[in-house]
């Protein structure tokens, strides 16, 4: 049975004293008895406190990036060691952001799979179309590619520790949506492109997130699809009111 997944990544929000209000919040108002898994990305400098802060509770901690070399000359990246130090075993990898902006293209992704797979941590892996690849009617391929460079080298085993996490680029922080129709028709494509790659157990088994705009008013749509397992959403996890109410939404 796959687990239901919602993810906030707190992008570059919020200092110390706001994560900590915050994750306050959400203590007090996520659900406990789901069956869902919670998980909230803040910023580095506070993925430490996060841990510590939400020991007893049911939300896990994920970093929003990581390096892919162990160590060494790399001014200002985290490794993996460094985030398993403080208690963080999850990272999300691929993010639409980091490939637009920082220019990580599929085989920096892959690997920085490769490295959180060797420390047995946990990927939320990214991937998604633009809106030219849309238009284009390339979004199917686009994605297809996406997943074929960034995981299908992966032996089957690893996959324990995948998560997929579709992002159509043109509803990040857009305002624009994907319909729950064409979310379930990406949605329902993945899922078919690993089972070709990796058989029914594995493909039947993947939790595949929805990414882009999710909020309190289109939440249950879109997760009410069958293959719609989650989502990670972006600025609604900022305010702990949507957040709680997109979870409840699962």
């Amino acid at each position: 049975m796959r687990t239901k997944i919602v993810a906030g990544n707190w992008k570059m929000h919020k200092n110390a004293e706001e994560t900590e209000d915050l994750l306050n919040e959400l203590i007090n108002k996520l659900p406990n008895d789901k069956e869902v898994q919670i998980i909230v990305a803040p910023t580095f400098i506070n993925l430490a406190s996060a841990v510590e802060h939400l020991e007893f509770t049911n939300i896990g901690v994920a970093a929003q990036n990581m390096h892919q070399a162990e160590n060494g000359a790399y001014t200002g990246e985290i490794s993996a060691d460094m985030l398993q130090s403080v208690g963080v075993n999850t990272v999300i990898l691929g993010h639409s952001e980091r490939r637009a902006y920082f220019g990580e293209t599929d085989a920096i992704i892959s690997f920085k799979v490769d490295t959180a797979i060797k420390h047995n941590m946990s990927v939320i892996f990214c991937f998604g179309e633009e809106l030219k690849d849309r238009q284009d009617k390339q979004h199917f391929n686009i994605v297809e590619n996406q997943l074929r460079d960034g995981l299908f080298h992966l032996d089957k085993t690893s996959w324990e520790n995948i998560v997929l996490a579709y992002e159509p680029v043109w509803a990040i922080g857009t305002g624009e949506t994907a319909s729950p129709e064409q979310a379930q028709e990406m949605h329902e494509f993945i899922r078919e492109t690993v089972r070709k790659s990796y058989g029914n157990d594995i493909a039947d088994n993947v939790s595949i997130l929805y990414g882009g705009s999710v909020k309190p008013d289109n939440a249950k749509e879109i997760f009410g699809k069958p293959d719609v397992d989650g989502g990670l959403i972006g600025g609604a996890a900022l305010k702990a009111d949507d957040f709680a109410a997109i979870i409840n939404a699962i």
